[in-house]
């Protein structure tokens, strides 16, 4: 599966060196130019290469296609990290560690990893995962795309739409059906397109409520021919699977972001509290304000302890379907209300456009949407578990 590959090649020692390094560089070099990335949309060309230069591009890479090589137990700790700054940083190589790396590193054929994973793991490629379209979201299911097969080769037809790093990727990893869903499976298929391939037309940036910096566009395919060897795993039928484990996968990962999120969030409010004034006493001394410091620290708590053990499931094979659903609707939800209570601890300052809980409240909404909405992971958590509980019943 996704993450065996990757499992346990960094010990604990090694992996607190790299936990270390990257938070210094999340509160030392990101955090002081958080407004910058906002005033300008973009990320700025030196972090980022910072970001390469440590691995950042590559931590969920195996290391034998040169990346880091971390589990996903040690992935979510990285991620409570990359949520404690502005979520753009964190966007610009998450599809290279995620969804759509994984699916290379769970589902591709030899020759598609050796082509494509160091470039990957290196930062050298920005690979892009091609699933949402306009009328196929969090079910990928209704998927219009077509890939239709012409002699040895593909030909792919379709519009994507919000998706994640399009106007800077080298790569799609494109979901297209290839048949009517029938009693075999639902006829999706997954295909690697160079970003360069002719009839590959990136829409403009998307102006977005928040995660300035992290850029989506939609993306059409006209008549775009691919070889046969593009064919993800080299068989139709791998598409679905592999988009949904990598989702799967990707759900404990945006928890995991969301309570990185929250925990900012937190650690202003208190900051704001201790020092700001009313009629010349701290507002931190004022019983209301510390029962919503309270309800966020419990929050950020439940959802720190909710994401590490959902990531310790996933790595056992314990569970890769309620666990990261219940991870990421609960983690999602709470940072959320915890960005709320930011604000409103911050009262009309935390309104001001430069104030990090305005910042952050804008951009931990899309968390709640992105990955599969908070809705589709209650159908999976509570569908699961009746399933599971008829199934026992009728052995």
């Amino acid at each position: 599966m996704t993450t065996t590959a990757a499992a346990t090649e960094v010990s604990d020692e090694d992996f607190q060196e790299i936990l270390a390094q990257t938070r210094s560089f999340i509160r030392t070099a990101v955090v002081p130019r958080e407004n910058e990335i906002l005033a300008t949309d973009k990320v700025p060309d030196d972090l980022r290469d910072q970001a390469k230069n440590m691995g950042l591009f590559g931590y969920a890479i195996p290391q034998r296609w040169g990346g880091l090589g971390l589990n996903l137990a040690q992935d979510v700790e990285l991620a409570m990290e990359f949520g404690y700054t502005a979520l753009a940083l964190r966007s610009m190589f998450g599809t290279n560690n995620g969804i759509a790396g994984q699916v290379l590193v769970g589902f591709g054929t030899d020759e598609q990893k050796t082509q494509w994973l160091e470039g990957i793991a290196s930062g050298d490629v920005v690979a892009s995962f091609a699933l949402t379209e306009p009328g196929a979201g969090s079910n990928p299911a209704g998927l219009r795309t077509k890939a239709v097969r012409d002699g040895d080769d593909w030909v792919i037809d379709g519009q994507k739409r919000f998706i994640t790093n399009a106007p800077t990727a080298d790569l799609f990893v494109v979901f297209a059906r290839t048949r009517p869903a029938d009693d075999a499976g639902p006829g999706i298929a997954v295909f690697l397109v160079p970003a360069d391939a002719a009839g590959v037309e990136v829409g403009a940036k998307d102006a977005k409520m928040g995660q300035e910096g992290a850029w989506t566009a939609d993306v059409s395919f006209t008549d775009v021919r691919v070889p046969g060897g593009a064919l993800v795993g080299g068989s139709e039928d791998v598409g679905y699977r592999a988009a949904m484990t990598s989702l799967a996968r990707g759900r404990v990962h945006i928890a995991a972001l969301a309570v990185g999120s929250a925990q900012r969030a937190l650690d202003e409010s208190v900051a704001y509290a201790a020092a700001a004034t009313q009629g010349g006493e701290p507002i931190g001394n004022f019983q209301l304000v510390q029962a919503m410091i309270a309800d966020q620290q419990t929050g950020v708590m439940a959802g720190r302890a909710l994401v590490r053990d959902a990531a310790r499931q996933w790595v056992s094979g314990e569970d890769r379907r309620i666990a990261p659903s219940a991870a990421k609707l609960f983690c999602t939800e709470m940072a959320g209300n915890v960005a709320d209570l930011a604000v409103q601890i911050h009262g009309g300052t935390g309104y001001m456009r430069e104030v990090p809980v305005e910042r952050i409240y804008r951009e931990v909404r899309l968390l709640r949407l992105y990955e599969g909405t908070s809705e589709i992971q209650r159908l999976i958590i509570g569908g699961g578990l009746v399933k599971a509980a008829q199934r026992n019943t009728h052995r």
